[in-house]
């Protein structure tokens, strides 16, 4: 299985306000592709030795490897979460096509921070 160089991008929001002012922000500054908004998540963790129980938003983000880097610093700028949730993991294979698409919305060259 070929591998490439795009990455699915996870981070949980506490509401759909903040999820949709990140979704603008990245996608306003070509950093991801696109977004999907899953409501209802029910988060389960321990803060502080306290078992916490949260709704929030589950956040997907595509983009591309050199991208993330800056996609990160943003989130991490503009999150309201003290330590928040950022995953990526690997896109391994999926439409070539839908490849081509996500190069066209993402940005050639992150500019340096």
């Amino acid at each position: 299985m070929e591998t490439t160089n795009y990455l699915l991008v996870m981070t949980t929001c506490p509401s759909r306000e903040v999820a949709e002012r990140l979704a603008t922000q990245v996608l306003g500054q070509h950093l991801v592709a696109c977004v999907n908004m899953l409501p209802g998540m029910q988060s389960w963790y321990f803060y502080e030795e306290e078992l916490m129980q949260d709704q929030e938003i589950l956040m997907l983000m595509k983009t591309r490897e050199d991208c993330y880097p800056h996609l990160q610093a943003l989130l991490l700028q503009l999150h309201p979460y003290e330590e928040p949730e950022l995953i990526a993991l690997p896109i391994q294979t999926g439409s070539p096509s839908y490849f081509d698409w996500m190069d066209n919305m993402l940005i050639t060259k992150p500019k340096p921070e």
